[in-house]
């Protein structure tokens, strides 16, 4: 019989439903959360409650579907066991009710976690490095052994974290909310057309926002300020989209220059949301993968690196096969 694990995700703001097994996802579904034009965000309580009604169509697609042998749910938001966020409850819940029904192992997992079983292949050994770029996260992480090993946490932003510096500017500049897509899109316009390509109506000169990283600890305070005076200024909207992305993508690029000087791993694992930005991959394989600096970078497919439960469900999965023990209840 073939083994399935069913894994659940509520986080902000997706809802998400997917059963992973030996080959990869044979279900992969996802619920955006609603948030109204101009807005930055919804409360817990208004999240709990779009979760809740949202999985009620996404759990009738598991009618068509085999049983699954396993269910995991993300259950906080990163591993450490203070981290917490209600909209996690949502899914814990269902999911221990799931297994219970099904007699069936119940793993939890964080959402953390998830984001990096996401993108984790076996060819990046036991030592490693992450940067989860989110909404919610900023963070270098050092993994030793996945899943299941240590994961030591290097450094977090100072104040607004990559995702959340990315919305408020794109939201300031009339665009939805999560707005790491439209922003890309934005962005796109100001490179050079190519056979096939329209050329951009005019050629504004780039402009670039400030970036500091003390302790493999960025800072988006400083840049999200600087935006909205470029938007002040009526610089174009994709000059001011492509700013905001290189922005995060040089602090990336600083906080693993500073690891690699002090001997930290050279592989390096980009995940969460923000990984999913084409112009923050391009400028990252350029500048990190060059002869000189010798970092090898793996990020996930761009569909599995925005909030999913692929991840959560690929997570238990390996964690299975490596013959980890069950997690006791918590």
């Amino acid at each position: 019989m073939t083994e399935l694990t069913l894994g659940l995700d509520t986080s902000c703001y997706t809802t998400s439903l997917a059963l992973v097994g030996e080959d990869g996802p044979v279900l992969d579904l996802r619920r955006a959360l609603p948030v109204p034009l101009g807005g930055r965000g919804l409360r817990q309580a208004e999240a709990v409650f779009a979760h809740v009604t949202g999985f009620a169509q996404l759990v009738e697609a598991l009618r068509d579907c085999p049983s699954p042998t396993a269910v995991a749910a993300a259950v906080r938001p990163r591993a450490p066991a203070g981290s917490y966020l209600p909209v996690f409850r949502v899914g814990e819940t269902l999911g221990r009710a799931l297994a219970a029904a099904l007699k069936v192992p119940f793993w939890p997992v964080s959402h953390q976690e998830g984001h990096l079983a996401a993108g984790w292949t076996e060819d990046m050994g036991n030592h490693v490095l992450a940067i989860h770029l989110s909404g919610g996260t900023t963070e270098l992480l050092r993994i030793d052994g996945f899943p299941g090993g240590r994961i030591v946490s290097l450094g977090t932003s100072l104040d607004l974290h990559a995702g959340q510096f990315l919305d408020r500017v794109g939201v300031a500049m009339g665009l939805p909310f999560p707005a790491g897509r439209a922003l890309d899109e934005l962005a796109a316009l100001t490179k050079a057309s190519g056979p096939g390509k329209e050329a951009p109506e005019e050629k504004a000169p780039e402009v670039s926002l400030p970036v500091r990283v003390r302790d493999y600890r960025p800072s988006f305070a400083g840049p999200e300020a600087a935006a909205y005076r470029l938007m002040a200024a009526q610089v174009a909207p994709a000059q001011i989209a492509r700013a905001a992305l290189i922005c995060v993508a040089r602090a990336v690029e600083k906080m693993v220059l500073q690891a690699a000087q002090v001997g930290e791993p050279r592989d390096v694992l980009v995940v969460g949301g923000v990984a999913a930005s084409h112009v923050i991959r391009d400028r990252l394989h350029h500048r990190l993968e060059h002869p000189a600096v010798g970092v090898r970078l793996h990020f996930p497919p761009p569909e599995l690196c925005t909030d999913n439960a692929v991840g959560v469900a690929r997570w238990a999965w390996l964690a299975a096969r490596k013959g980890l023990a069950l997690p006791s209840v918590e």
